[in-house]
């Protein structure tokens, strides 16, 4: 055996760490599985509570308009990860339910820029506070030390960063 190769007992250590990582990766995914199932139910919820019939995907647009205002369309479709007919759809419903408005961009009248109603926004917070509340209920006992390595740790995960 040369020098570089490992013995016995540290490839036996290798093998239980290795097993251990992908249970306990495993148990993540899991725990992941049931908290986007949740998360599902409350778009959807959202959604129809903003307007009725809302589809949660058409929530999530509006959520991330109200977040990027005013924002154009192709930067809306970067930011959802969505094909520009699908964006196209999604604002043209929004705009019919009254809860964006286009304006022109100053700097290219070509180009659209998208931003919330006044109904839309008081929609929105209307929706929204209920679960505002339930977070921080949740997470009023929380060590704020461990809120922050949360954010942090899921800040790494979704940017596939190998520093935690």
């Amino acid at each position: 055996m040369s020098g570089s190769e490992p013995g016995p007992v540290a490839a036996t250590h290798d093998v239980a760490a290795s097993d251990a990582h992908v249970a306990a990766t495993r148990a993540l995914e899991a725990e992941f599985g049931q908290l986007i199932a949740q998360f599902r139910v409350l778009l959807a919820e959202q959604a129809a509570r903003v307007s009725p019939g809302m589809l949660p995907g058409a929530y999530k647009t509006f959520t991330t308009i109200t977040r990027m205002a005013p924002v154009s369309s192709s930067a809306l479709g970067e930011a959802l990860l969505a094909d520009k007919a699908q964006v196209s759809r999604t604002v043209r419903d929004l705009e019919r339910r009254g809860l964006i408005y286009r304006s022109p961009d100053p700097a290219d009248g070509r180009v659209s820029l998208l931003a919330p109603t006044e109904e839309g926004l008081r929609r929105l917070e209307t929706v929204r506070d209920p679960q505002r509340n339930s977070l921080m209920r949740r997470m009023s006992t929380w060590d704020l030390d461990d809120i922050h390595t949360l954010t942090r740790l899921l800040r790494a995960l979704r940017e596939d960063s190998d520093t935690p």
